[in-house]
């Protein structure tokens, strides 16, 4: 199994092999298997690794609650030593739900080392648990997940850098603003080891999640060329299998550098030319040449949702539209256009014929208005879950999917009467039995 990870990461790397493709239940069945000399990978949806050396183990990360169990059994069938240190790349709780099974055992437990703003974010996720559960639910379709009040709270927390030491190893930890504010990176000089933590993920930057908070994509640039100083012979990501070869490390890092680099130029020339955001959304565009790179495909964030970011980093959440600054009710205005366009089901007519024209933005606006102005009606609904669901259909990134299947399933489940999550994953899944065939 130890050489499947690989050959899987050089398919991965060559283009030969999607990073949705990668079977990522079996590499986990596989256990936790080295990858280097004393680093072990645990692959999952929030990579877990561990790092032996002469006084312990230390993990990088502990995955998500729900693997937690089967994370901690496969890190125990590989090695039997203390665990001395376990390190939170970030708060999110993909990545540092996994503790409890190390924390039961006998003996001194482990010191859990994380960047001092982590415990804020705990702190701030304990008062904003329905907004996250109700986020992840329309981004995940989770079904019986409720966002956690508690966590597991670091012992030993740094601001900038922090070494630590297992004898024989050396983990040398930093600190950078990227995808969260409390990010921390890796480097294990005697191994030639970098963990990146969601700084390098194999997919277009997490810059621009819609429901999240700020990111910091010019900090996030900074750091990856600094990881790409170092050398690195392997690196190990967040999410994805390993980057293998210094060559291959240092181009990971600096394209995806250039990449975030290329939007954030091009956001604030427009922006300091008193340019719109409407207008910047749409004339902003990664290089091409970067856009193709297998690991810079937008199959989770996208390059539109990091200028948003951009924008609100530097220049606060109003987008140049006087009539945006105070609107009128969305509700209100809906009543308005349709009252114009004879009605609500006129406005949803309109949006099939657009629908049926390509424009699927278009189409959305309008059948999203023909609902607002008439919640009841059952035949807006319909239009407005079809065009919802062929908007699924169109797009690469999984928040947008998740976005728009959410409201395809609003729809449905009213008309229908039928479980709205039932609905979604109906969506989400393809099988839309229920659109025209002429759409599936």
């Amino acid at each position: 199994m130890h050489s499947t990870i690989l050959e899987y990461a050089d398919r991965l790397w060559r283009g030969s092999l999607r990073l949705e493709d990668v079977p990522l239940t079996d590499l986990r069945r596989g256990g936790v298997k080295e990858v280097t000399y004393g680093v072990a990978m645990w692959p999952a949806t929030g990579n877990v690794y561990a790092i032996r050396g002469e006084q312990g183990v230390a993990l990088f990360d502990t995955g998500n609650a729900l693997d937690a169990p089967a994370m901690y059994r496969a890190v125990r069938s590989w090695t039997d030593q203390a665990v001395k240190y376990a390190i939170f790349s970030h708060g999110h709780l993909d990545h540092v739900s996994g503790m409890e099974g190390f924390d039961e055992e006998p003996g001194p437990r482990a010191a859990v080392v994380a960047q001092e703003g982590v415990a804020r974010r705990f702190a701030r996720y304990a008062r904003t648990a329905g907004y996250n559960t109700v986020v992840d639910q329309r981004e995940h379709g989770f079904v019986r997940m409720t966002w956690p009040t508690s966590h597991r709270i670091p012992d030993i927390t740094f601001r900038t850098r922090l070494n630590l030491s297992l004898g024989d190893v050396t983990l040398q930890l930093s600190h950078t603003l990227g995808e969260t504010d409390d990010a921390t990176w890796a480097y294990l000089p005697e191994r030639g080891v970098l963990l990146t933590g969601d700084l390098f993920v194999w997919q277009v930057p997490g810059a621009g999640d819609p429901h999240r908070v700020q990111r910091y994509p010019d900090e996030w640039a900074v750091a990856l060329r600094r990881m790409a100083t170092v050398d690195a012979q392997v690196l190990l990501p967040g999410h994805g299998l390993p980057v293998i070869g210094p060559d291959r490390v240092r181009q990971a890092l600096t394209d995806t550098a250039d990449y975030l680099d290329s939007l954030v130029e091009q956001t604030l020339d427009l922006m300091n030319a008193g340019a719109r955001l409407d207008d910047i959304l749409h004339r902003v565009r990664p290089p091409a040449e970067l856009a193709e790179r297998v690991y810079l495909r937008s199959n989770h964030d996208e390059p539109e949702f990091i200028v948003r970011n951009i924008w609100r980093l530097h220049g606060g959440w109003h987008d140049g539209n006087p009539a945006h600054l105070k609107p009128a009710p969305d509700a209100v205005f809906a009543r308005a256009v349709a009252d114009l366009s004879a009605g609500a089901a006129s406005l949803a007519g309109r949006a099939v014929t657009v629908a049926g024209d390509g424009d699927l933005r278009l189409a959305c606006q309008l059948a999203e208005l023909a609902a607002q102005a008439e919640p009841d009606n059952h035949k807006v609904h319909e239009i407005r879950a079809l065009v919802y669901a062929m908007r699924v259909q169109e797009e690469p990134g999984a928040i947008a999917k998740g976005v728009y299947a959410w409201a395809a399933a609003e729809s449905r489940s009213k008309i229908t009467g039928l479980d709205l999550l039932d609905v979604y994953h109906e969506v989400v899944n393809g099988r839309m039995w229920w659109l025209p065939s002429s759409i599936r």
